[in-house]
């Protein structure tokens, strides 16, 4: 009898399964996770934004109560009237005890344009809107100017 022959290429498969221990039995199949109920992700993920929207307003409710000025000086200005005169640059009305400040507002700068006694609105007016403000600033002024 002659020895038998074996090509080298039919070897390699089980000598690596002598060299990791197993002797000819083969690793057992990894099955796949289970799939998800498609209701339960669903559950899952409005769970979810639900939190990330309560998070988010009650940051902002915190940030809201953080810069609310506090003590004796919460009363003491209030923005009566502001109106936009460029893109970057705002005419703003600041109400200070018993005067009213005129203030120019722009990137990195607050000047004081003119300083005039505080006004009482007519009964039931509100501040005057954007559109508005240009012509009453202006009868203000005319109306300071007339006091000289």
């Amino acid at each position: 009898m002659s020895p038998r022959v074996v090509p080298f290429a039919l070897l390699l498969p089980s000598l690596a399964r002598a060299a990791e221990g197993g002797a000819g039995a083969a690793p057992p199949p990894t099955l796949p996770p289970a799939p998800l109920d498609l209701g339960a992700s669903v559950l899952q993920m409005a769970f979810g934004l639900v939190v990330v929207l309560a998070l988010l307003l009650g940051a902002l409710w915190l940030l809201k109560r953080i810069n609310q000025p506090r003590g004796p000086a919460a009363g003491l200005m209030r923005v009566v009237a502001g109106v936009a005169v460029g893109q970057r640059e705002r005419v703003v009305i600041l109400e200070l005890g018993s005067s009213w400040l005129v203030l120019g507002v722009a990137p990195g700068q607050v000047t004081t344009l003119a300083e005039i006694p505080r006004q009482d609105l007519p009964a039931g007016a509100q501040p005057p809107a954007a559109g508005e403000f240009p012509a009453w600033l202006r009868r203000i002024a005319e109306q300071r100017r007339g006091q000289r």
